[in-house]
């Protein structure tokens, strides 16, 4: 076995640390697109710089969109016309592979599509069909997925279009950030059984909003009016997710970390973590501008993670160190995430002397005694992170390509380190 990292053990030795986390990825590839669609040009303070944005930018780029990096990292976006050919790598990032499509269709020329093994597999078929539904020719070979070209020719007159988005609220989100670009604005309709991670679909309505588009909020129904949206200087908010592990490491180490910068108010689905966590058993409180999560016991919990479902692998690693067992529940969609995580966790922590029962929507786990051994990721970036969770109180972890966090976060193995050494 090769490509392993020791995740370092702590056991109960408590942490104290203060940590910046770098900017939200769902917000930088939303504000991305907003700016690559807007009439002049715009400047995104502190955005993540990691392979899935560096992917978003590469395919913006690709169209035609002119996109600078500051010596302190700041993008500056100018919107120029959309056109091919042009032949874009969405590695395995969703957010690339559904909203990037539709800027795509607006373009004039062939684009094509393609991606990394696994992004074959994930679902890209709502977006496909609403695309062709508003008259897009794709050539996807009846697949319905990656790889696929794009026969734009300059123009989305928009309309109202049917989408399934039970396996993901992408497929929304992809459709509302172009509707003020096209003519007619576009009316989204969603005809699946459930819809996941709604929070996401909240923060596309913000930005729209915040950039002075109308958006109309129905039952499974969104309508976004055409707009001319202006350029703007924006600040992107630190990665809430992201901070999940270095949260939870307070709780399994006891000590305190501070989180800086942490919103008030946002969109963004991580602001959870106070309440579970809390839930969980931390101290969890504001100071000033910032978040401290104290830690000195891990209580199980009975929860469902349909709208949250990407704290999911954090969560469970806690769940396995707590006092009592836990039920992590609505979560069948993210088996077509990056891997099946539900599959992934289950059977990795049971490699290690874990109790998971994986159900078809959730998962039980039952705390045991673990051991060392290796902790295979799956190119996921949320598993790898857990695998170093486990770590800290597990000593022998080895993590598998802990490598792949740099999807979500540029020096994960740095930052854990950091976050080890009470760095300020």
């Amino acid at each position: 076995m090769t490509n392993l990292w020791l995740a370092p053990q702590r056991g109960n030795h408590a942490i104290e640390a203060v940590l910046t986390i770098p900017g939200s990825k769902s917000v930088t590839n939303r504000a991305l697109i907003l700016a690559a669609l807007s009439n002049s040009p715009s400047v995104l303070r502190r955005p993540l710089h990691s392979r899935d944005s560096a992917l978003m930018i590469a395919g913006l780029k690709a169209l035609g969109v002119s996109i600078e990096t500051a010596t302190n990292g700041d993008l500056t976006i100018t919107p120029g016309q959309l056109f091919g050919p042009a032949s874009i790598d969405v590695g395995n990032a969703g957010t690339v592979m559904r909203f990037l499509p539709p800027v795509a269709a607006m373009a004039k020329g062939i684009i094509h599509f393609d991606g990394d093994a696994r992004s074959y597999e994930r679902p890209l078929g709502p977006v496909i069909k609403a695309l062709e539904a508003l008259g897009v020719s794709i050539e996807h070979g009846g697949r319905y997925s990656l790889p696929i070209t794009i026969n734009a020719n300059g123009q989305l007159r928009g309309g109202t279009v049917e989408v399934d988005a039970t396996l993901s609220s992408q497929f929304i989100s992809a459709l509302l950030l172009v509707a003020p670009a096209t003519k007619e604005g576009i009316t989204v309709r969603h005809i699946g059984s459930s819809l996941p991670s709604l929070p996401h679909i909240e923060m596309t309505i913000s930005m729209l909003r915040e950039k002075g588009v109308e958006v109309l909020v129905g039952e499974n129904e969104w309508t976004v009016k055409p707009a001319i949206m202006a350029g703007a200087d924006s600040v992107i908010e630190p990665d809430l997710s992201n901070a999940a592990p270095f949260m939870g490491a307070a709780m399994l180490c006891g000590g305190t970390v501070i989180i800086r910068d942490w919103p008030r108010v946002t969109t963004q689905p991580g602001d959870e973590l106070r309440k579970i966590f809390t839930a969980m058993g931390a101290l969890v409180e504001f100071r000033g501008n910032d978040l401290a999560i104290t830690g000195d016991q891990i209580h199980g919990i009975d929860i469902d993670l349909h709208d949250v479902g990407e704290l999911t692998p954090s969560i469970a690693a806690l769940c396995l160190f707590a006092d009592s067992a836990s039920y992590l529940r609505g979560i069948a969609h993210l088996r077509t995430h990056e891997t099946d995580r539900l599959a992934a966790l289950a059977t990795e922590i049971n490699n290690l002397g874990g109790e998971v029962l994986e159900e078809p929507s959730a998962l039980r786990i039952i705390p045991r005694a673990l051991h060392a051994g290796t902790f295979h990721t799956y190119d996921d970036h949320r598993l790898a992170t857990a695998g170093a969770m486990i770590g800290l109180r597990v000593p022998g972890i080895e993590v598998e390509n802990i490598e792949t966090t740099r999807k979500t976060l540029p020096d994960f193995p740095g930052a854990w380190a950091d976050l080890l050494s009470g760095v300020r």
